[in-house]
């Protein structure tokens, strides 16, 4: 039976990092309480991905945190990494499915009620939903709705999650939506303090009752 927390949902972002600085802001934003964290890589050799992989893992294992990689099942099967997040573009979530089996974590990005619906039915576990704000990664984004995430919330009975330039000043505009947690990049990942910055999010959140 897959147990997992994605209240706290941290993605992150190595650009302008050495390694050791960029395994630091990890560590100190698993010290600060995200409760599952995704590796990002979108520029990184297969070889690269994964040896940063094993190393983030040791890391998140000591906390007893779930590590997503995106969009590279290879890279999550060599690295038994818990799961998978697949976006839009990637492989399909039904098929990524037959491939990791049932005990493996897939998330899914998803913009739309049929998008969700459809990623629920094909075996996603948890749903990223966004953005709700511009972001300052290097993804592309296309605007969400909170009224569509709201929609999407009350669509499937799995997580959802926002995403999208969310920080402790602005989470906000999301109380009310019956959401299953916050995904942050910049605003832990770039914080002077990652550890600091994930309990103020955290706190922020748990008073609006956007987690629990």
């Amino acid at each position: 039976m897959k147990t997992f927390d994605t209240s706290l949902y941290f993605i992150t972002d190595s650009t302008g990092f050495e390694e050791e600085e960029f395994l630091y802001r990890i560590d100190q934003a698993l010290q600060g309480g995200v409760t599952i964290l995704q590796l990002r890589e979108k520029d990184k050799t297969t070889r690269e991905y994964l040896s940063l992989a094993k190393k983030v893992h040791e890391l998140t294992m000591q906390y007893k945190v779930p590590l997503i990689i995106d969009d590279r099942i290879d890279v999550a099967m060599a690295a038994d990494a818990e799961g998978v997040h697949l976006g839009q573009s990637d492989m399909p979530v039904d098929i990524a499915r037959r491939i990791l089996g049932q005990n493996k974590i897939i998330g899914a990005t998803t913009k739309t009620v049929e998008q969700a619906v459809e990623a629920y039915g094909n075996g996603a576990d948890y749903l990223g939903v966004g953005a709700i704000y511009p972001t300052t990664t290097k993804v592309k984004t296309v605007l969400t709705s909170t009224e569509t995430l709201k929609d999407i919330c009350t669509s499937v009975p799995i997580p959802v999650n926002a995403i999208g330039g969310l920080n402790k000043d602005n989470i906000d505009i999301l109380k009310g939506i019956p959401l299953s947690g916050i995904c942050v990049v910049s605003a832990i990942m770039k914080a002077d303090s990652p550890k600091q910055a994930a309990m103020e999010l955290a706190d922020a959140a748990r008073k609006l009752e956007i987690i629990r």
